[in-house]
């Protein structure tokens, strides 16, 4: 595999992380830079672990999770958006905004948002002939992705966190659906 696609692929694996860190900045606009790397860092390690895990385990797992991928991604993103949702809707403040700090949200956020991921190893694992550059290639532009979305966010300001999650909730429930239709609908 060329430097250029692995590149391209690289920069396309990190949208999702990208959008679900704008939301965690604008959830969280007191984020310190500690805090913002350590989920940076959480969202990065899954999106370079998972080609390398599907490379690797591409032919003994394939055919059994290929079929529910797409399923998984969908659960997983959706129950997120679907309490983002809620929340967003809730009276109460303290308890309105998930807090993607918490090492529980932030795992299932990067698990989530790395399922692609994971199929890509497994469809282009073959062609990851240079595995370990693809990782640390993945895992970079994954983690300045993910502090350019926390800064952008953080930046908006707090005065719009109500309806910032309920966007955000929307756009996890969205990812959710497009990578359910996607593999649903493939031409």
């Amino acid at each position: 595999m060329d430097y250029i696609t692995l590149l391209i692929l690289a920069i396309g694996l990190s949208f999702d992380s990208f959008a679900v860190s704008v939301i965690s900045g604008l959830s969280l606009p007191r984020i310190q830079f500690i805090q913002a790397s350590r989920l940076a860092l959480v969202l990065a390690f899954f999106q370079a672990i998972m080609p390398l895990l599907g490379w690797g385990l591409q032919n003994s797992i394939r055919t059994l999770i290929e079929p529910v991928d797409h399923w998984i991604s969908f659960l997983l993103l959706g129950g997120i958006g679907l309490k983002m949702v809620y929340e967003s809707f809730s009276k109460e403040e303290t308890q309105r905004i998930s807090n993607p700090l918490q090492f529980r949200v932030a795992f299932f956020l990067g698990l989530a948002t790395s399922m692609d991921a994971l199929v890509v190893g497994f469809s282009v694992g073959n062609l990851l002939s240079k595995i370990m550059i693809a990782t640390l290639m993945i895992g970079s532009i994954t983690y300045f992705a993910s502090m350019t979305g926390i800064l952008i966010g953080k930046k908006t300001g707090p005065h719009i966190s109500r309806y910032a999650e309920l966007a955000g909730g929307l756009i996890l429930l969205s990812i959710g659906s497009k990578i359910l239709l996607e593999h649903l609908f493939r031409v």
